[in-house]
């Protein structure tokens, strides 16, 4: 049989008005696959989620998958299953040192309180650890906190027994005493301290250590300046929203977040989220700060040993996918 395509595109032009909706997801199989974006739960990382609830992404190029822990997301990048990741800067390092090339198109947050040691009573002093059996997450943000707080309580790795956890085991493993202290962060930092753990030490005192960024691989989002765009757009308005309405932003959160809205307005007291206006500050510039804070973590991670050899943070700002400044 011969179709007559006079007859045809007519008949097909019916069938896309009569369709509506559905036409367009037919139009879209043909499109780009979605970005795809890998984080863990952690309250700086949000504000995606939130702007996804706010309908900022909907029929948008935009998959956020939620994962139990960094080192899963980490696992994910490096295979090319996501494009891009929320990571912390130490994170974003040892991807780095494998190779990849890396880009951060935002700064999400610094920890000013939100990365804690958590130690069940009695013990109540950083000295009291010695001999104690210490959880922690085998990442370079455990390290971190945890190098502060022994160097602040004046022990040696040597003289706690570590006990290596990924976040997803942290509540358990306090449960049912597997440890006797813990080095975690929001929002599981809160339901153990309801359940009477006490804050041994934070990141206030280590401040500028522990820094959150959006990251993308640059082989895999070439020719997705637009989905990434769209990416930061959504995100900077959920941010906007969270200044201008924390309560009702608390009250949508607070289900992914296993938390009350009150739990989720206190869980940011620790952490400071950058402004659009700052990410320019951090992502540009001939020497950005971005460059800056990256260069004295690696040298850190290299000492500890976290990382097999230097790397350099030089390239890893870009800034491009910004929205322009605006004020805040």
């Amino acid at each position: 049989m011969v179709w007559d395509m006079r007859v045809i595109l007519p008949l097909v032009a019916l069938l896309l008005v009569v369709a509506g909706g559905g036409a367009w997801l037919w139009l879209e199989r043909g499109a780009a696959p979605p970005l795809r974006v890998g984080t863990n739960v952690w309250p700086g990382y949000e504000p995606l989620y939130l702007a996804r609830e706010l309908g900022y992404y909907r029929r948008r190029p935009i998959k956020l998958l939620e994962l139990r822990s960094a080192s899963d997301v980490m696992q994910l990048l490096r295979a090319g299953s996501i494009e891009a990741a929320a990571l912390t800067l130490d994170e974003t390092l040892s991807v780095l040192q494998d190779g990849f090339d890396l880009g951060v198109i935002a700064v999400m947050d610094v920890s000013q309180g939100g990365d804690v040691l958590l130690a069940r009573p009695p013990i109540g002093t950083l000295a009291q650890l010695k001999g104690k059996r210490v959880g922690v997450e085998s990442s370079a943000v455990g390290a971190i906190l945890l190098d502060g707080a022994l160097e602040a309580g004046r022990l040696r790795d040597d003289q706690i027994e570590i006990v290596p956890l990924t976040v997803d085991e942290h509540e358990a493993a306090y449960r049912h005493r597997r440890i006797d202290a813990i080095v975690t962060f929001e929002p599981v930092a809160t339901r153990l301290r309801e359940q009477g753990a006490r804050v041994l030490f934070d990141s206030r005192q280590i401040p500028s250590r522990i820094v959150d960024v959006l990251v993308v691989r640059r082989d895999l989002v070439r020719g997705r300046e637009a989905a990434l765009r769209v990416l930061l757009d959504g995100y900077f308005q959920a941010l906007a929203f969270m200044r201008n309405q924390p309560r009702r932003a608390a009250e949508l959160s607070a289900r992914r977040l296993n938390l009350t809205p009150e739990e989720v307005q206190r869980s940011y007291r620790g952490l400071r989220l950058p402004t659009l206006t700052d990410n320019h500050r951090w992502l540009s510039g001939a020497i950005p700060l971005l460059s800056v804070t990256g260069r004295r973590i690696a040298a850190f991670m290299v000492q500890k040993r976290l990382l097999r050899h230097s790397v350099d943070p030089k390239r890893l700002a870009e800034p491009r996918f910004l929205p322009g400044v605006v004020r805040d």
